[in-house]
């Protein structure tokens, strides 16, 4: 019987001394090898993830792309495939079985799409067409590439051959709900740069698979085209009543609020403020941002 191929997990991380300990152990059973990239942690980040045997490279965060594809220059990495997961990630164990199971008969499929279950507020969201949420997080060595985008970046495989394991891939940050806002504000501000460099045709748009195709689609050809006055409200409507997001309970509420309206919401403001700072400086808002070397 043929000996199942192997698999490097990289890590991404900045201060996640409260998720890296179960990351990594979740990881144990299916990885030969784990690698932390870090983003020069201020707390016990490293010291934890070296106490229990990975690797760490350290490296000035600029995007997760960025960071993602620095690692993967550096890493040489041997194994048939890479697994890329984020510090406040962790696998169930279903979803380990289903990894070993893979590995052991991975045939010709050289993408896997693994499903997403976000725990927001200590409870799984499970309803409001956020379940699963199926990701290519799982590729063969050498075929896979890292999206060099800002925001909302994915793996792309040229020519997939796909397959989804069973079990999940559980988000669950412990962090507080300022800590979740204030991140949010920073994705606010980057999705708006992104928005304005594809008006003016500066972002590429590399073949993407499975939800996330569906996703970006959508976002580009059907949400952007509505009203800014409207499209969150409709949006929430859409995840809250016809995705049944209501029946997630009060958490799933705030939830949805939050990420469906409220960010939503924020992302437009965040756009409308930097084209009213461009007009009046006489410039549009990609010349602005061109200027001021973000873009």
């Amino acid at each position: 019987m043929p000996q199942p191929e192997t698999l490097t997990a990289i890590i991404m991380s900045l201060n996640e001394e409260q998720h890296i300990t179960r990351c990594i152990e979740s990881l144990r059973p299916v990885a030969e090898r784990i690698v932390v990239v870090d983003s020069f942690s201020t707390d016990r980040t490293i010291e934890i993830a070296q106490r229990l045997g990975a690797e760490v490279l350290q490296n000035r965060f600029v995007s997760h792309a960025h960071q993602y594809q620095w690692a993967l220059d550096r890493l040489g990495v041997t194994s048939a495939w890479i697994l890329r997961v984020d510090a406040d990630e962790y696998l169930e164990t279903v979803l380990q079985q289903s990894i070993l199971e893979f590995l052991a008969d991975p045939g010709a499929v050289n993408a896997v799409f693994l499903r997403r279950k976000i725990v927001f507020l200590g409870r799984p969201i499970l309803h409001g067409f956020f379940y699963p949420l199926k990701i290519l997080r799982l590729y063969r060595t050498g075929q896979g590439r890292m999206e060099q985008r800002r925001m909302d970046e994915h793996i792309t495989v040229d020519t997939p051959v796909c397959r989804t394991l069973d079990g999940d891939l559980v988000d669950d940050n412990l962090n507080c709900l300022a800590w979740w806002s204030s991140k949010h504000i920073g994705y606010a501000r980057k999705e708006a740069w992104e928005i304005i460099a594809c008006r003016q045709g500066g972002q590429s748009a590399p073949p993407l698979s499975g939800a996330a195709r569906r996703k970006r689609f959508l976002k580009n050809r059907v949400y952007n085209r509505l009203p800014s006055a409207l499209r969150s409200t409709l949006y929430f409507f859409y995840r809250y009543v016809i995705g049944l997001g209501f029946l997630d309970g009060k958490a799933g509420f705030f939830f949805h609020f939050l990420q469906a309206y409220w960010y939503r919401t924020y992302v437009d403001a965040t756009l409308y403020e930097i084209e009213r700072q461009a007009a009046a400086e006489g410039l549009s808002a990609y010349q602005m941002l061109r200027r001021d070397g973000i873009l």
